[in-house]
C-alpha cells in the first residue's frame, strides 16, 4: 500500500462497527452517501437521524488536500491557529502556479524560478507541520491523490471544487475553502449541512465514441449549474460495471460544475481493479472484505425512488456524445445536434486550438483513446488541423504514456505537450493569437469553460468534450464535423471515415512510478517559517476585526451584479495566480469581471459623492479609508465554480460587510460565513430590483442574530425614500459565533 497503510488499516477495521452501529440506529436501508457520511461523524456529534438539506452536521474527515493555489492562504491561516503539526494526514500538490507557453521542460523551469518564494514558503510549512509534499511537476492534485490516496469508503476534504474526482474509488471527496481544511488540520470538526441525495440510476453500457465524460455533459444539461447545490450525487444501476475507475473519476469530477457537494460510485471488481493496477492489492483486498458497507443496500437499490431526494435515469447505451458551451458547462448539447446549434447562435466552428488532459480528463485510459483517433487518421493520410495540446494529469501518467509510446502519436501529430498540471484549464495559458479581438472557437476535455476562464479573451467560445471527440474534430478543424457520421478527405482525395476510438483502461506493462517528486511528512514543529515583509507574493495574515456589536448603517453599494458572477469573476485566476497569498495585492482584482447592472460594464462603478467610476477594488479602497462599509448584490448561483476563498477574503478585507443575492453556490457561501462576512439572500427575489445605483443601506437585526430568524435590509435612496425588505440566511449558531468573532479562526482560537 503506497502512502497510507496504517490510515486505511485502521479505518477498515473500524468500518463494520460504526456502519452497522448507525444502520441500527436508523432503522432503515441506507445509501452508500449516508454510509460514509455516518460512518465519519465527529465524536462530538450526537448519532440522529440528520433531515438532509436541513441539519448542519459535524464530520471527522479522514485527510486534507490542498493545491499550490489555495494552500498559501490555507496554511498562512494554520499558522495562526497555535498547532505544532496537522492532526489528519493532509498533502499539498504544485499544479496551479505553472503557466503554459512553450513546452513541459521550458514551462516547469521558468516555474520553479517565478515562483521559488511561494514553492519555498509551501514546503517549509509542510514539513513544519507534517505536511506531505508533492513537488512541481508532480502531477494535478486529483490525478495524483486518486493514485495514491483515495480509498472506498473514506471521507476527505480538498481546498479545490474538483475534489469530488476521487469519487471515482467511493470515497466521498468534498471541495471547501481554506478555512475549512485548516479546521480539520488543527484537529477540529467540520461541519456540512446534510446532503439532499441524487440517485443516477445508470443501466445499459457505453460503446462507440460515447465515454464516461458524456454521462457528466448529459447530466449537467439536466440539472443545470446549480440543481446539485447541496446535494450529493450518487450513481448505481447494472450500467456502473462498464465504467472504469477513471471513467467514473470524470464524471465525479465534473460534478462540481452541477453544484454538487460530491459524487460517489459503488466499490466493485472494477475499482478494485483499478487499486492492483496503481500498487495498492492489500487496498483492494481491505475494500473487498467491506463490500457490504462500500455499496447501497439492496433495498435501496430495488426501490431507488424511496431513498433518493430525485432519481435520474441514463441508458449508457442510447447516449451519444456531447459538446457543452460555451460559456457555461451546462449548455448541453448532443453530437448530432452541434452543427445547427453552432450555426443558430452564429458561434465560430473553426478550431482555433483542441485541449487533451486537466484534472478532468487525463488518466493513461482518456489519452490512449485519443492517441487511437489521431493515429488512424495519420494512417489514412489526414493531417490534424487544429494545434493541439496535451497535459498529462501525473508525472506517472507521463511517464507511462511516453515509454509506452501514445506520447510519440500526440508528438507525430504535431502536438506540443506541457507540464503535468492544470494550465489552460485554469488560465495559466500563455496564449499568442493573430488577433485576440477575433470570435473564436476552443474544444478541450476540460469541466469548466466560463468566459474568459482558459486565455483570459472574452472573445474565446471555449466548448468542453471529451478527448475523443476533442482529438477528431481537431482533425476535422471545425466543430460541425461529426465522427460519427461524416467523412473527411485525406491528402490523396480519398473520403475517410474515423473509426471510433480505442483505448486501454491499464497499461499493459503497467504504471511507470516516478522517482521523485514527492516529500513524505516528516513534522519539524521548532522549524522557522519567514516572509520578506516587503514581498509581493506574500504576506501574513492578520486577524480580521470582530463585529461592533451593533446593527450597520451608512453601508455603500459597491457593486450591483448582473448575471452569472462565479468566483471567476470575484476573484479572476491567470495572472493574478501569483498573488494568491499576498491578500493585499490579490483584492486588486475583486470583482473585476462582474457586469455592473447599471451600465452593462465590469470593473466600473459609480462614486455616488465623486460622480465618477472606478475600478471595483479602487472604490472600495475608497470606502475603507473613509471607514464606511459597502454591500454587494447579486443574482443567482453567486460565487459558481472554484472553492478559491479568495473570493471572500478579498471582500473582507476591503470592508465589505454584506453580500446580498438571490441565491449562492455552496462552497462559496461557506467561505463567506467562515471569514465573518453577512451571506444573505433576498426573501424576495424581486427586491434585487429595488437597489438603486447611489441607495446607501442599513442592515438590522444582528444584535438578535439568530438561526431561522430573517435580518432586514432597509434601502435609502437618494430622493429621501426608503424601501424594507427581508433578507434571510442559513446561519446556525455556531457561524453566527464566528460572524461575532470577525471570522471562525478567530473564534477558533483560545481565549
Amino acid at each position: 500500500m503506497a502512502l497510507d497503510e496504517q490510515l486505511t488499516k485502521s479505518f477498515y477495521q473500524n468500518l463494520p462497527e460504526k456502519a452497522t452501529k448507525a444502520k441500527a440506529f436508523l432503522k432503515r436501508p441506507l445509501t452508500l452517501t449516508e454510509k460514509v457520511l455516518y460512518t465519519h461523524l465527529s465524536p462530538e456529534e450526537t448519532l440522529k437521524d440528520f433531515k438532509r438539506g436541513q441539519d448542519y452536521v459535524a464530520f471527522a474527515p479522514d485527510r486534507v488536500a490542498m493545491q499550490d493555489a489555495t494552500a498559501q492562504m490555507a496554511l498562512l491561516q494554520l499558522m495562526n491557529a497555535g498547532r505544532r503539526e496537522v492532526a489528519v494526514p493532509s498533502t499539498v500538490h504544485c499544479d496551479h502556479l505553472i503557466q503554459a507557453f512553450r513546452s513541459a521542460d521550458a514551462d516547469l523551469s521558468e516555474a520553479l524560478i517565478t515562483n521559488r518564494e511561494v514553492y519555498d514558503f509551501l514546503r517549509t510549512v509542510s514539513k513544519k507541520y507534517g505536511i506531505g509534499f508533492w513537488e512541481p511537476g508532480a502531477g494535478i492534485i486529483h490525478q495524483v491523490v486518486l493514485e495514491n490516496y483515495a480509498f472506498p469508503g473514506g471521507l476527505m476534504i480538498g481546498t479545490d471544487s474538483h475534489t469530488p474526482n476521487a469519487g471515482g474509488l467511493s470515497m466521498a471527496a468534498i471541495g471547501v475553502g481554506g478555512a475549512d481544511a485548516v479546521d480539520v488540520m488543527a484537529g477540529m470538526p467540520w461541519e456540512l449541512k446534510m446532503p439532499t441525495l441524487i440517485g443516477v440510476r445508470l443501466t445499459g453500457s457505453l460503446s462507440g465514441w460515447s465515454s464516461p465524460k458524456d454521462v457528466i455533459l448529459k447530466l449537467a444539461g439536466i440539472l443545470t449549474v446549480k440543481g446539485g447545490t447541496n446535494a450529493v450525487i450518487e450513481y448505481f444501476g447494472p450500467g456502473v460495471a462498464s465504467l472504469s475507475a477513471t471513467g467514473r473519476a470524470t464524471i465525479c469530477n465534473m460534478g462540481a460544475e452541477v453544484g454538487a457537494t460530491t459524487s460517489v460510485f459503488p466499490f466493485d471488481q472494477r475499482a478494485a481493479a483499478y487499486l492492483n493496477a496503481t500498487g495498492r492489492k492489500e487496498l483492494a483486498d481491505l475494500a473487498m472484505a467491506q463490500l457490504v458497507h462500500l455499496t447501497a443496500d439492496p433495498e435501496v437499490l430495488a426501490n431507488p425512488e424511496q431513498y433518493y431526494d430525485r432519481l435520474i435515469d441514463i441508458d449508457l447505451s442510447q447516449l451519444e456524445p456531447h459538446v457543452n458551451g460555451p460559456y457555461t458547462p451546462d449548455a448541453a448539447t448532443p453530437l448530432s445536434g452541434l452543427a445547427a446549434y453552432i450555426d443558430k447562435n452564429n458561434y465560430p466552428h473553426v478550431l482555433e486550438a483542441g485541449l487533451i488532459g486537466s484534472c478532468t480528463n487525463s488518466s493513461y485510459e482518456d489519452l490512449s483513446r485519443a492517441a487511437s483517433v489521431l493515429e488512424q487518421a495519420m494512417k489514412q493520410g489526414l493531417p490534424v488541423k487544429t494545434p493541439l495540446i496535451i497535459n498529462p494529469g501525473s508525472e506517472q501518467i507521463r511517464l507511462t504514456a511516453e515509454r509506452d509510446g501514445l506520447l510519440s502519436v500526440f508528438e507525430q501529430a504535431g502536438a506540443t505537450l506541457i507540464a503535468n498540471a492544470c494550465g489552460p484549464c485554469i488560465g495559466q495559458w500563455k496564449r499568442v493569437t493573430e488577433n485576440p479581438d477575433k470570435p473564436n472557437a476552443i474544444l478541450t476535455s476540460f469541466n469548466r469553460n466560463f468566459a474568459k476562464r482558459n486565455d483570459g479573451n472574452p472573445n474565446t467560445h471555449a466548448f468542453v468534450s471529451s478527448p475523443d471527440v476533442v482529438a477528431a474534430m481537431s482533425i476535422a478543424g471545425s466543430l460541425r464535423f461529426n465522427p460519427l457520421t461524416d467523412t473527411l478527405i485525406n491528402k490523396d482525395g480519398v473520403p475517410v471515415k474515423l473509426e471510433p476510438p480505442r483505448g486501454l483502461e491499464f497499461p499493459p506493462q503497467g504504471y511507470q512510478a516516478p522517482e521523485q517528486g514527492f516529500l513524505p511528512p516528516a513534522p519539524q514543529p521548532d522549524l522557522t517559517v519567514t516572509i520578506a515583509p516587503d514581498s509581493q507574493r506574500l504576506q501574513t495574515l492578520a486577524a480580521f476585526k470582530p463585529w461592533e456589536g451593533d446593527d450597520l448603517s451608512n453601508l455603500a453599494l459597491l457593486i450591483k451584479a448582473k448575471g452569472k458572477c462565479t468566483t471567476d469573476h470575484i476573484s479572476m485566476a491567470g495572472p493574478w495566480l501569483r498573488f494568491r497569498g499576498h491578500l493585499d495585492n490579490i483584492s486588486d482584482n475583486l470583482l473585476m469581471g462582474a457586469v455592473n447592472a447599471f451600465n452593462d460594464r465590469t470593473n466600473a462603478v459609480l462614486n455616488p459623492v465623486s460622480g465618477e467610476y472606478s475600478a471595483v477594488s479602487a472604490y472600495a479602497r475608497t470606502l475603507k479609508t473613509a471607514d464606511i462599509g459597502s454591500i454587494v448584490v447579486a443574482e443567482e448561483n453567486y460565487g459558481e465554480g472554484s472553492s478559491r476563498e479568495h473570493a471572500a477574503m478579498e471582500p473582507r478585507h476591503l470592508n465589505v460587510r454584506a453580500i446580498i443575492v438571490k441565491s449562492f453556490a455552496r462552497i462559496h457561501e461557506t467561505n463567506l460565513k467562515k471569514q465573518g462576512m453577512l451571506a444573505l439572500t433576498f426573501a424576495d427575489k424581486a427586491d434585487y430590483d429595488a437597489i438603486r445605483e447611489d441607495d446607501c443601506f442599513s442592515i438590522l437585526g444582528l444584535k438578535t442574530f439568530s438561526p431561522g430568524q430573517p435580518l432586514t435590509l432597509v434601502i435609502h435612496h437618494s430622493d429621501g425614500s426608503e424601501q424594507r425588505c427581508h433578507l434571510n440566511h442559513t446561519y446556525n449558531q455556531a457561524q453566527i459565533e464566528w460572524f461575532k468573532a470577525g471570522s471562525a479562526l478567530n473564534a477558533m482560537k483560545p481565549v
